[in-house]
């Protein structure tokens, strides 16, 4: 069995005018969790840099090129090290009890398409950062949105 790396990246997708993307995620079944989140991912391997997982996860999730002239991908510096919720905890190596997850903010322009993986996930919404924040389930997801709303950033 290929265990996943406990080193992922959270990806803050959000534009100009103040809106921030949120993805639910989908169960085994492809079926709504009522789980709202950014873009979040692991590293496919210990070659491939945090900077790269962001790009892929976005590409992956939403299909949007986050490579593309019109992107602007900030990298906060900012690690985060939590505990593996206890249903997750089969797909990491035994023993594996926490994850670090590095924070990167993508802006996109407003009107950007967004192209789901059903797979993953199976509804999106814009909302401002402050509303996203209240929605989402990840504690470390909330704290990056309401950062983001705070710096002016947006």
């Amino acid at each position: 069995m290929t265990y996943k790396i406990p080193i992922s990246v959270l990806v803050v997708i959000y534009t100009a005018d103040k809106q921030v993307l949120l993805i639910e995620r989908a169960n085994k079944f492809g079926q709504p969790t009522g789980l709202w989140q950014s873009v979040t991912g692991s590293l496919d391997g210990v070659h491939e840099s945090p900077l790269d997982a962001a790009h892929r996860e976005v590409m992956e999730e939403t299909g949007i090129d986050g490579r593309h002239i019109s992107c602007v991908l900030h990298d906060w510096q900012l690690q985060n090290t939590y505990a593996l919720r206890p249903e997750w905890l089969h797909r990491y190596a035994p023993g594996v009890q926490h994850n670090t997850e590095y924070v990167f903010a993508l802006q996109v322009p407003s009107g950007t398409a967004v192209q789901l993986n059903p797979q993953e996930h199976v509804a999106y919404q814009w909302l401002h950062a402050s509303a996203a924040a209240a929605l989402c389930f990840s504690a470390t997801n909330a704290q990056a949105l309401r950062r983001l709303s705070d710096s002016g950033e947006l």
